[in-house]
This record gives structure tokens, sequence and C-alpha cells, in this order.
């Protein structure tokens, strides 16, 4: 509880930034799984067939991948606020368009431009959060953002379901728009981060926004540490490839790449299937079964947010692949020993308490950290830009699983499938203790010494008791 302590103690600025976080974490939750029970009644009432319903899935994907890539530059441009403001605009307009679409190709372009602005927001939001809150509870609140994507994505499947008797796709579509419209109202409360104001050269809008995030912090001090990272780096994209950038850089991209690709979302957008190849008939089970599952990962998240800035990063991180490791040794015995894994009642059971923990440890570890990470591991310069690289190849990654999923399932089998996902979380496992940080307790000025200390902790810091690396 010491996290919701902090944070009541906090300043007002931060509780409102807090909600934003929350409402915009569901918007994005709701957009990640409506679509599971949107598929299920386009092809009659639009007369799509596989290759189409399958892009208005993909279309997303492609859209956040491009919209990844144009954040962090968009972020430095026009500001971390207007960002956030674009991007609850755009949810809005394509959320209402989606429900509104008279055939395929409206509905696909709303897709599409909607992913945009969902790829912004994977880039911006973890920024805006890491750079508008103080250190005590800056890992809890960009868990904090996880907790309500996990909410939204639940939100999604009982939506669904509860629409399904009307096959009102239309509404499961356009509701997405209503959360949106509540960030956009929190928006006008908030004020521009104190990093980019003193990116643009505002030192006193900098100051009076540090002191309302803050008023117990030394302003001329801090003002000094971010003066001092900002005027060490030249904000190109080119130079986060080379120098002491590179590792930190690698470190990001690899991490990014390893989060989608051990198959989180493979059990998300195909879960109707999963579950239908278990033996589970109806919506009541093809949509509310997803949901249970959500729900176990929600628990498992909220863990994450109430800890992560007592235990620390890596051990969170750690324990949650482990945990995913373990699941897929679990699944992989389930496919080989029983066939198919709804051949058998224990089959069924132990296959389904596999996809909870599976998703368990996914959400308690990855959906966790990936934000953590994404908002504290660059200098201010290089922060929107280094969240857009890190995204950009989670996406790419979440791309992948996407596409071959099916036919990879097709080919060798879910033994198979989830041997693979197991190896990969084992190679992740081995990533993340070689090169994740404990960055717990940390100044964001301080993590950027980190690396630019060769991935070290310079000596000043290495005594401090938060700087362990386990």
């Amino acid at each position: 509880m010491a996290f919701l302590t902090d944070l009541r103690r906090a300043p007002r600025l931060v509780t409102i930034v807090a909600f934003a976080a929350v409402a915009l974490g569901i918007t994005y939750g709701y957009d990640i799984s409506n679509i599971a029970g949107a598929l299920l009644f386009l092809e009659p009432d639009l007369g799509l067939d596989n290759t189409e319903l399958g892009s208005l899935a993909t279309a997303v994907v492609i859209g956040q991948i491009v919209g990844a890539v144009c954040g962090g530059s968009l972020s430095n441009l026009i500001g971390r606020k207007k960002s956030m403001f674009v991007i609850t605009i755009g949810y809005i307009v394509f959320s209402v368009i989606s429900g509104l679409a008279p055939g395929y190709v409206t509905l696909l372009l709303a897709r599409l431009f909607l992913g945009i602005a969902i790829g912004i927001a994977l880039a911006v939001v973890p920024v805006f959060i890491a750079e508008s809150s103080p250190a005590n509870v800056r890992g809890g609140l960009l868990v904090a953002y996880q907790v309500t994507t996990v909410i939204g994505i639940i939100v999604g499947y009982l939506v669904c379901w509860g629409l399904a008797l009307a096959e009102s796709w239309r509404l499961m579509l356009g509701l997405a728009a209503f959360p949106a419209a509540i960030v956009f109202v929190l928006l006008l409360r908030v004020r521009e981060t104190p990093h980019w104001l003193m990116l643009r050269g505002r030192e006193d809008e900098a100051a009076a926004a540090l002191r309302a995030l803050d008023s117990d912090r030394d302003i001329d001090h801090e003002l000094a540490l971010i003066a001092g990272e900002i005027n060490q780096d030249s904000g190109r994209l080119v130079d986060m490839f080379r120098g002491h950038l590179l590792r930190a850089t690698l470190f990001v991209i690899g991490l990014g790449f390893f989060i989608q690709i051990t198959g989180i979302n493979a059990t998300i957008y195909y879960a109707p299937s999963i579950f239908e190849s278990m033996g589970f008939k109806g919506f009541g089970s093809l949509l509310g079964l997803p949901a249970v599952v959500q729900t176990f990962a929600l628990v498992a998240v909220i863990v994450s947010m109430f800890i992560v800035d007592r235990l620390g990063r890596r051990p969170v991180l750690l324990t949650g692949i482990g945990i995913m490791i373990v699941s897929t040794i679990v699944l992989v015995l389930v496919f080989s020993l029983g066939g198919e894994a709804g051949s058998t009642q224990w089959g069924t059971i132990v296959g389904v308490i596999g996809i909870i923990a599976f998703t368990m440890g996914y959400t308690f570890g990855f959906g966790s950290l990936v934000w953590v990470y994404a908002g504290e591991t660059f200098p201010a310069k290089y922060r929107a830009l280094g969240a857009s690289l890190m995204l950009t190849s989670d996406l790419v990654a979440n791309a992948i699983v996407a596409q071959f999923f099916p036919d990879l399932l097709d080919l060798i089998g879910g033994a198979g499938v989830f041997a693979v996902f197991g190896i990969l979380a084992a190679a992740a496992y081995l990533f993340v203790f070689r090169f994740a940080p404990e960055t717990k307790g940390r100044e964001l000025s301080e993590i950027s010494s980190y690396w630019a200390n060769g991935a070290k902790w310079p000596t000043d810091l290495v005594n401090r008791p938060d700087t362990r690396v386990i």
C-alpha cells in the first residue's frame, strides 16, 4: 500500500496525471480486445471474407508501427501535452468513424488511423508519465498504465459479450471514444513536462512545472541536472546508434522485441479460437473465458504496481518471465500428452490454467516493466525517440506473431508453438538478466549517467543501496 500512500501525498497535478493515464490505458486496452468480438459479426453483416477480416486486425498493428515511429519526433516537436491531445482526438474521431463505417474500406481506414493514434500513445504516454512524476511514485504510475490497459481488455471482452446477442459490432468499436473523451478533459488541467520546457529553453516555466509536481524538491538543483543532461546531447536519432547511447538503444530494442515475440498477443487476438479448440462453445465461453484470463492478469499487474518501486525493476521482470517459461512447459505437456488440449477434461483444465499462468507472468513482468523502461532509459533529448524505437521493435514483433501464429499452429501444433514461445522466453530471461539495470528510486538524470558511464553506475552513485544489481 506504500504506492497509494505516496500517491495520496503527491501534489494534485500528479493525481490528475495518474487519472489521465488510467483513462487512456482503459481506452488502449479496450481497443485491443474489442476487435475480437466485432470480428464475430463483421463477416455476415458486411459480407467480408477471411482475408478482409484479417486485414481489419492487421491494419491496427500497421498503424501502431507508423505511429510509434513518428511519436517520438512529434513529442519533441510540439511537446508531450499537445501530443497527448493529438492522441485523444485520434482515439475519439476514429473510434466513432469505426462504429459508423458504411463499408469495409471506410472501416479499414478508420482502423488504420486509430492504430496510428495508438502507436503515438505507446511512444508518448510513458515519457509523459515519467517526466510528470516524482521518483518515489514514477514506477508505480508507469505500471498503473498497464493495470488500466488490462482493465480495458477485460471491459472490451465483457462489452462484446453483452452486445453479442444484439450483434452490434458498431457499438463494440465506437464505445472506445468515451474513455478517450475523459482523457481530453483531464489534459486541460495538466502542465507541460519540465524536461520538454527545458528542451525549449523555457526555464521559468520548467521551474514552475517542477514545483507543481513536487514542491519539496530542490528546484535549482533539478533544473541544473536537467540542463546538464540536455546540453551534453544533440538529440539526433543517428547519435542513438553510436557512442554511449548505443548500449541503451540496443537494450530497449531488444527488450521491446522480446516483449511481444514471446507470444502474449497470440493469446489475446486468437483467444476465442484457442478456447474453441479446447472444446468450449457459445459467446459466454468464447468471450467470457478470455475476460476471466485477463482478470487473473489484472491481479498480477496490480501486485507488480505495488511492489515495483520497493522491490525493484529487475526482480519483478525476471520473476514474470520465469513464470512464462514454466507455463509454456505446462502447455507443451498438455498438447503433447493429450493431443488437442480439449481431448480430456483434465487436459482442458490444465490448459486453461497454463494460459492463465502465461498471461499473469507476462502482465506481472513484461507488461508492467515495458512502460517503466520506455520512460526511464534515455536522456531528455532522446527519451521520446527512445520510447519510439522500443515500441516500434515491440510492434514489429507483434505483427510477426499476429501474422504467423495461425499458420504455425496448423503446421507444428500447440505443443510446437508453445515450445517456440518457451525457448524465446528463456532467451528473454538471459537478455534481461545480463543487460537490464536496476533503476528504482533513481532520478531520470541519474539513470542517464548509468548509460553514459558504459552501463555502469558512476562511482558517486554505485554505493547507494537502490543501485544494487541482483
